[in-house]
């Protein structure tokens, strides 16, 4: 009888070791990099906004830029929120348009930015996970070519310029930035479940 008992104890426990999966069985499922995520969200909203604001600078000269961007830039922006399935803004705490004030939470990233440019640091990527969205803030900052509409009065912006933003933005307080300022974020929000596609 004890010999058959001993071979049944051994072929069972045989059995339970082949049943745990192996290291190189187990299969680790990789977390989407949700701050490469918004990036390219807004570095390829950049890239449209940028390409048609040249190409009407090029064509039309920067007062017809102004026209622009009070006409185009949202609906482009817009567009690219529509193919991403996001929802993709430009805030700032110096508006052109009123309505692209920046809330306190962006306020709050807005003036974190600005430090950190201000120290040299690294930029990188705010990112707030909750309730299943990522909310993802970046940094806008100036070159010269922002100048021409959000530099000084009668030294980067010239008189005609000033004349369409008066008219086109009545409330506006978009001026006076130099290079290399946070002129406003990125306010991107997408969900989690669309980041894994």
């Amino acid at each position: 009888m004890k010999y058959i008992v001993i071979p049944l104890v051994a072929v069972l426990f045989l059995s339970s070791c082949k049943q745990r999966p192996k290291e190189s069985d187990v299969v680790e499922v990789a977390q989407p990099n949700y701050a490469k995520i918004g990036m390219i969200y807004a570095q390829e909203t950049q890239k449209v906004l940028g390409k048609n604001l040249k190409g009407t600078i090029q064509n039309k000269g920067v007062a017809e830029a102004v026209v622009f961007c009070n006409e185009r830039a949202y609906p482009l922006t817009d567009s690219m929120a529509t193919r991403y399935h996001a929802q993709i803004k430009r805030v700032s705490d110096k508006t052109r348009n009123p309505m692209k004030r920046a809330s306190a939470t962006e306020l709050e990233h807005i003036n974190t930015f600005k430090k950190q440019i201000a120290a040299g640091d690294s930029i990188v990527p705010i990112i707030k996970e909750r309730d299943g969205q990522v909310h993802f803030y970046y940094p806008i900052v100036t070159n010269a070519l922002c100048l021409n509409c959000h530099g000084t009065p009668n030294q980067n912006i010239t008189p005609e310029v000033m004349e369409h933003l008066s008219e086109l933005y009545p409330e506006d307080e978009a001026t006076g930035y130099g290079i290399d300022e946070v002129r406003g974020i990125w306010s991107i929000v997408f969900n989690t479940s669309d980041a894994s596609k």
